[in-house]
């Protein structure tokens, strides 16, 4: 993993040599160290680490995702965009089995931001599934709420709708008043 400071010099470095090979009239050369500037900023943009999580999340490995994002650090070699989609995807992985880091990993993500409204809202949304089976239905309806609003092209509609029926069952099945009485005497 490359320190993103790194791949800006390096970036400069090659650009001011380009510039160089130009003024000597080594126009291909220049070409070719103008193209390996384009792709070190791309990647310096869209980190290759987080692009090989995303296609092994694609093929289903999550495993192979974890032990990716594993070799990532993400203060030193990500920008502040790229570490919101580092907690979203390690998010995604610990909620699975840990729902205490999932819950910080999603609170971490929304917190540094994600580019897509979409991402947005599914982070709020697993959210709100981690908070409500903490037991905090108020801080899930609002974060429902909230998803809801980042969803604009509706592709969570079942989604929110199916955790929505959740909440309203586990509001439902508070004990009876008449179960209550009846341990207390003994039937």
């Amino acid at each position: 993993m490359i320190n993103k400071n790194i791949k800006i010099i390096v970036a400069a470095a090659l650009l001011a040599t380009a510039i160089w090979q130009f003024t000597e009239n080594n126009i291909g050369n220049g070409i070719f160290l103008i193209i390996l500037v384009l792709l070190i900023v791309l990647i310096y943009f869209k980190n290759e680490m987080l692009i090989m999580t995303l296609f092994k999340f694609r093929k289903q490995d999550m495993d192979g995702a974890k032990k990716i994002l594993s070799k990532i650090n993400s203060e030193t070699a990500l920008i502040k965009n790229q570490q919101g989609y580092y907690h979203y995807l390690n998010g995604i992985i610990n909620a699975q089995n840990n729902l205490n880091q999932a819950e910080k990993d999603f609170r971490k993500a929304i917190e540094l931001g994600l580019n897509q409204k979409e991402d947005l809202a599914v982070s709020k949304l697993q959210l709100a599934g981690i908070v409500m089976s903490k037991n905090r239905p108020a801080e899930a309806q609002k974060l429902i709420a909230e998803a809801k609003q980042h969803d604009t092209k509706g592709m969570l509609k079942e989604q929110i709708s199916m955790i929505e029926g959740q909440m309203k069952q586990a509001r439902g099945q508070k004990v009876p008043m008449w179960y209550n009485h009846s341990k207390k005497r003994g039937f």
